[in-house]
This record gives structure tokens, C-alpha cells and sequence, in this order.
């Protein structure tokens, strides 16, 4: 087999062409599964609101709007899929893989290209998922909820417990009947500091404020516990200085649903979480996952490719049902990782690249044998 060394306007001529008959199947597959998972959950959800409860059709508007950007978001690593599989399959229906690899072009080299356009859109799902996809999602949580429910958007937060957590020791619990997230204002503290593993001290006090990064106390007594169970008081104070790793902003994130949270919010949620002492395996997951998601995009790719690039006779509709066939296979072992991850059997961080690592090796091994000449 003789080897062609191609030159720098041969590899892009020759990369222009491979990731031009990857851009209407692309788009086709946006448009496609975007349609079944609309139709197939979003649709139905929102025919129940109109039918069953009356809602008003510019609300549904809306709410639909609203949710589109989350599905799209999911999307795209299916329609990277797709495309490579649809691409590569028409390449090699039309033996125009045959005649790149006969003049000494890999597969490997054939889809390279493929690999960078997947990385972009792995960059651009990432974005997506971080910038519009949150604030969406919120939007859409707050038209359910105080535009359809008719809730009132609440102002307070009643019965917050505070755990602080140092080296899996618990030091100190507060609890508070009712903060104002907005200011800061606090009604009824109680305070419990402990001591090898007992409680040693209280402090209560009807009032208190956040007030330059700092939580204070009003008006309230400290209370010593002896060993044998007494209480003794031991000052009563006017203000009173309460050193919590804690912010009013805080107490909204965590009441808050991690799917309309950024990455960075999750973050904040998933440490202080830990920091009381709390179960972090469901939020690690999510974390983790809103990374190694978007890189499905490179890795379905790269198996929709070899998939495609082998001797075939097959049109779109097989392909998409193709494309579905290995999504689901995708998705169903993130899903058994993701609960492995949430329960703690997994570390997290592993759970969520557990996928990716299995079709990666999948791809790679395709790949391999799809370099030699049929």
C-alpha cells in the first residue's frame, strides 16, 4: 500500500470535507431527539397542566420555552452521535473511506477532525449547562411554582438546623426558628457547642443579624453544662459574636434544587454540606456529572464513527435507531454509576467518568480495527 503524505491544504481540504457531511446529520439529530424527548416526557407534562388544572396557554409558552434549553443541552452528545454514525456511514456507502485509506490515510487520521469539532461542542454543552441551563431551569421552577401553584415566594426560612463538622467531630449545632435570607435578620437561636462528643455550652438569644460577613447575637445568655448535668449560667450579653462558616445566601442555595444551581453554586452546597456533617454523595455526583457529561460529545463520537465507517447499506432511519440503541446503553450505566456514586459505594468523582471510560475503550478498540482494509 503506498503512503500518501498530504500537505497542509490537503489535510484541510480533507478535514473540511469530513466535518461537512457531519453538519446536516448534526442538525437533524438536534432537531430529532429533540422532538422524542419532548413529545415523549415535556408534552405530556404540559397537555396535564392545560387539560386537568386550566393553565393559560401563554404560561405553557413559557414553561416550554423555559425548559428547552435543559433538553437541548442533553441532546447534543446524541446528535454528535448520530452524526458521526451517519457521516462515516454515508462515507462508507459511497467507498469514499475505501479510497482515503488506500492511499495510506488511517482511520485514525480520518477522524480526528471528528474528535476536535467534539471537544467544541463538549466546550459549548459545558457553557450551555453552566450559563442558560440554571437560570432557565429556575425560571422555569418559578412559573410552576408562584405562577401555576400560585405560591407565595418566600421571604424566610423557618427551622434551620446548622451542623459545624471539623475532622468527622461535631462541634457545635445552631439552630434558628427563622431567618430572613434577604438581610440576614434571625429570630430565636440556640446554640450548642460540644465537647467530646457532649454538649458543654449554650447560648440563646431571641434576635440576631448577619452583618459584614460576621453572624451576632442579641440580647441573650451563654449557659454552661457541668458534667454531672447542671446548667449554670454563665453571662448574659447584648451582642454576641457567633463564629459560623455560614451566609444568609447560603441558607436559599441549599434549600434550593441542584439542578438549577451552576457548578459553582453546587460546589458551595456540596462543601458546606460536608462541613455539618451531611451526606454530599448525591451532590458530588451531580458535580462530577456536569463534567464528564458534556465530554460524552468526543466519546460517542468516536464510537459512532467506527460504528459507521464499517461496510454498510443503510439510510437515516437505521441510523437514528442505532443512535438511540447506543444512547440508551450510554445512559443506562450512568444511571446504575450515578446511584452507586449517590450512595457512597463509588467515590463520586469515578462514578461519573465510569461511562465515558467504558465507551472511550469501546471506541478505541473500534477504531483500531476499523485502520485495516476491508
Amino acid at each position: 500500500m503506498t503512503s500518501y503524505k498530504m500537505s497542509f491544504t490537503d489535510r484541510f481540504i480533507l478535514d473540511r470535507f469530513i466535518l461537512g457531511r457531519m453538519i446536516s446529520p448534526f442538525l437533524f439529530g438536534i432537531m430529532s431527539f429533540t422532538v422524542i424527548m419532548v413529545a415523549g416526557n415535556l408534552l405530556f407534562s404540559l397537555a396535564d397542566l392545560v387539560i386537568k388544572q386550566g393553565v393559560a396557554m401563554s404560561l405553557i409558552a413559557r414553561l416550554f420555552l423555559y425548559s428547552l434549553p435543559a433538553v437541548i443541552a442533553l441532546t447534543i452528545p446524541m446528535s454528535c452521535l448520530l452524526a458521526a454514525l451517519l457521516g462515516f456511514g454515508g462515507m462508507s456507502s459511497n467507498s469514499e473511506l475505501v479510497a482515503l485509506k488506500s492511499v495510506g490515510i488511517s482511520f485514525g487520521r480520518i477522524v480526528s477532525p471528528l474528535v476536535i469539532a467534539g471537544a467544541f461542542m463538549s466546550i459549548f454543552s459545558f457553557v450551555l449547562n453552566e450559563t442558560i441551563v440554571p437560570v432557565s431551569a429556575r425560571a422555569a421552577a418559578n412559573v410552576t411554582r408562584y405562577e401555576i401553584a400560585r405560591r407565595t415566594p418566600p421571604v424566610f426560612r423557618d427551622n434551620v438546623f446548622i451542623r459545624d463538622v471539623s475532622d468527622g467531630r461535631l462541634d457545635r449545632i445552631v439552630y434558628i426558628n427563622r431567618v430572613l435570607p434577604g438581610s440576614g435578620e434571625m429570630r430565636d437561636i440556640l446554640v450548642q457547642e460540644f465537647a467530646e462528643g457532649h454538649v458543654s455550652r449554650i447560648a440563646a438569644a431571641p434576635a440576631g443579624y448577619w452583618e459584614n460577613g460576621l453572624w451576632w447575637l442579641r440580647d441573650g445568655q451563654v449557659f454552661e453544662v457541668k458534667e454531672n448535668g447542671m446548667v449554670e449560667t454563665l453571662f448574659t450579653f447584648d451582642k454576641y459574636k457567633l463564629s459560623l462558616d455560614f451566609a444568609p445566601s447560603d441558607v436559599d442555595r441549599d434549600s434550593a434544587d441542584p439542578e438549577e444551581m451552576s457548578l459553582d453554586e453546587l460546589y458551595v452546597t456540596m462543601r458546606n454540606a460536608e462541613k455539618q456533617g451531611n451526606s454530599a454523595g448525591r451532590l458530588e455526583m451531580l458535580f462530577h456529572l456536569r463534567v464528564s457529561v458534556p465530554w460524552a460529545c468526543v466519546v460517542l463520537a468516536l464510537v459512532g464513527a467506527a460504528v459507521g465507517g464499517r461496510p454498510q447499506k443503510s439510510g437515516s432511519g437505521v441510523g437514528l435507531g442505532l443512535s438511540i440503541v447506543i444512547v440508551f446503553c450510554y445512559y443506562v450505566i450512568m444511571s446504575l454509576c450515578k446511584s452507586l456514586g449517590e450512595a457512597d459505594f463509588v467515590p463520586g468523582v469515578v462514578a461519573a467518568w465510569i461511562p465515558n471510560a467504558v465507551f472511550l475503550s469501546v471506541g478505541v478498540v473500534l477504531i483500531k480495527r476499523a485502520n485495516r482494509l476491508g
